[in-house]
């Protein structure tokens, strides 16, 4: 079960930096107009939707509950193209789906990290990048009407904190595979 998660540590990294690339740009155009705030959630969301199917895929004859990354991951590339196919879309509706995503892909994390805890320390990284997400999506259902320049520093926060969260666990997987390359007699 651990070379399961190990073995696709730099998927967690990717998603996390760009969960961080995604936050730093929000911070960086704080005037963002909200068709640009779409097409860079949509990036976002289907980049990182096809990463967890990835990971969701590959994991699929070790890990018997696979497909819950792989519904986390169609779940995101359906936000990112719906992003895409709609540009147009209003602020409550883009607010609606962002707080929506969010909710839905932490409660999936959530659960990955109660899995992961029986096989690694560190878990807990997952399972606050999943609770991050929860609170995320509900902060934005509370307070659809917040000013644009709020609602993206909120996002961008949230990208950055999550992002970096990702990074952490990928790293700490990527660290135990090192480990065990050591331990191993014969190994580079």
């Amino acid at each position: 079960m651990l070379i399961v998660f190990t073995s696709n540590w730099w998927a967690l990294v990717l998603r996390g930096l760009a969960a961080v690339i995604f936050g730093v740009l929000a911070f960086a155009w704080p005037h963002i107009t909200l068709t640009v705030l779409v097409f860079l959630f949509g990036a976002y969301a289907l980049v990182d939707g096809v990463l967890a199917i990835v990971a969701g895929v590959r994991t699929s004859t070790e890990y018997k509950r696979w497909w819950v990354q792989l519904i986390e991951g169609i779940l995101s590339v359906i936000a990112g193209v719906f992003a895409f196919a709609v540009p147009g879309i209003t602020a409550l509706i883009l607010l609606i789906l962002i707080a929506s995503w969010a909710i839905v892909t932490g409660a999936f994390e959530i659960g990955a990290a109660i899995q992961l805890r029986k096989h690694i320390t560190g878990e807990w990284l997952l399972a606050l990048a999943g609770i991050a997400s929860v609170l995320f999506g509900f902060v934005l259902l509370f307070n659809p009407a917040a000013g644009a320049v709020a609602v993206v520093w909120i996002i961008g926060a949230y990208a950055i904190v999550f992002g970096a969260l990702l990074l952490g666990l990928g790293f700490k997987l990527r660290s135990l595979v090192r480990a065990a390359h050591q331990m191993t007699p014969g190994t580079v």
